[in-house]
């Protein structure tokens, strides 16, 4: 496999516009956290690899809450760094609709609030440093097909027209994911699987910035919650994801969001939105198939991410460096079929996919709890059982169901 630096691009006139042509192993599309860490460990491996990217910018504007574990960045080999890990994070305070408190403090849990505008871009560079190239302001069009086989993308590169001819396409660009549709995998989120977010970062919070908090009710945030995600200095990420069908019964997201900010002085009297993101999250395991013949999806494009709380991103990184594996040894092998793709989608299915199935089905039981019940579960359940359950631990639901059996027919319509 020959390095990108070895192959200049090819440019050519079509009807009189000029189309420049690559010819790579890998064409990566997306660099979020998936994308960057695909490239990077493809380019590792010697793989000729490019990303190409539709933002101008690398990690702005960042579209989540921005925790991550210590454990999601140690199955990296990443150590935190001052330049992008903002603020450490040691447990989390769950507040019911009562106002009740309940902390959680695992033991060796420990995380990270980063900056992804920063941490995208170190990603990014540790993967050119690896051997990758980049393409940023580049919005993939449509896919190059020979026969129903996926053998490249078409791109607008600030205007210019790019062909990109690959022998595989990973696509990581997003819940939307057109490359994954234009591909033939459908990836399409069901309005009951897809929470819409809404987010502040705000300054002048006044919240322990050592905890995550998380704030329950179907008055607030109707089968969803609100979250307040310190970033150190008064500064915080504060959010609220509610499902999406609520949004369109006249609840938005923002609604909520804006209602609970003004009903809150204890945390916002002094505090002020320094900047506004807004999104889409999947929290379902709907994509049928990971793979087709030359292409792969990873990421948040098939949605992986804890359908729980709509965190990814060390659920993307898992899944784009197995992804990486699989493509650099079906490559070095001929073989990019998907068959042999299919070695991928089946480890992911064993691995955090088979925890992701289980924490789904917790989703729809704890989505099913009116105010009551979840007030009642904050005065029953410890913070280590409210931990399990959210973590799929039958322990923690057997306990919850002892202590209030109305909730027996529930957990056996969706646990089961």
């Amino acid at each position: 496999m020959r390095h990108l630096r070895e192959i200049l691009p090819r440019r050519r006139i079509i009807e009189g516009r000029p189309v420049t042509d690559y010819n790579v192993d890998v064409v990566v599309v997306g660099a979020g956290p998936a994308g960057s860490i695909a490239a990077w460990e493809l380019a590792k491996r010697k793989v000729n690899v490019l990303v190409v990217e539709k933002r101008q910018e690398i990690g702005a504007p960042k579209r989540c809450a921005e925790g991550i574990s210590m454990k999601g960045l140690e199955n990296m080999n990443l150590r935190p760094d001052p330049r992008w890990a903002s603020q450490v994070i040691t447990g989390s305070i769950l507040y019911a609709p009562n106002g009740k408190e309940v902390k959680i403090e695992p033991k060796d849990h420990t995380g990270y609030v980063v900056e992804r505008k920063v941490f995208e871009k170190y990603l990014a560079t540790e993967a050119v440093k690896a051997g990758a190239r980049y393409m940023v302001k580049t919005t993939v069009t449509d896919v190059v097909k020979e026969g129903d086989k996926v053998v490249g993308v078409k791109a607008d590169h600030m205007g210019d027209e790019v062909t990109v001819k690959a022998k595989m396409v990973i696509a990581a660009d997003g819940v939307d994911s057109m490359t994954a549709k234009r591909a033939g995998i459908d990836t399409v989120n069901r309005l009951t699987d897809y929470h819409s977010g809404f987010q502040y970062e705000m300054a002048g919070v006044n919240a322990d910035q050592g905890k995550l908090h998380l704030f329950f009710g179907n008055e607030i945030a109707p089968k969803g919650y609100i979250w307040i995600f310190p970033k150190g200095n008064t500064t915080a990420n504060v959010g609220v994801g509610i499902v999406g069908i609520k949004s369109e019964e006249g609840r938005r997201a923002r609604d909520c969001l804006d209602k609970f900010i003004r009903d809150n002085p204890r945390f916002f009297a002094n505090a002020s939105p320094i900047e506004v993101n807004a999104g889409g999250i999947p929290v379902s395991i709907h994509v049928k198939t990971f793979v087709a013949d030359n292409f792969m999806i990873v990421g948040d494009a098939a949605h992986q991410v804890n359908p729980i709380h709509g965190g990814g991103i060390a659920l993307a990184m898992n899944a784009a460096r197995l992804a990486a594996k699989v493509a650099a040894d079906a490559l070095a092998e001929g073989n990019t079929s998907r068959e042999r793709l299919l070695e991928y989608e089946r480890r992911w299915h064993e691995t955090d996919g088979a925890k992701i199935k289980k924490l789904l089905k917790v989703r729809y039981f704890i989505e099913k709890l009116d105010d009551e019940d979840i007030n009642a579960m904050a005065d029953m359940l410890t913070g280590e059982e409210v931990f399990g359950l959210v973590n799929g631990e039958t322990k923690s639901l057997i306990r919850l169901i002892t202590k209030a059996p109305k909730l027996l027919p529930l957990a056996k319509k969706f646990l089961e």
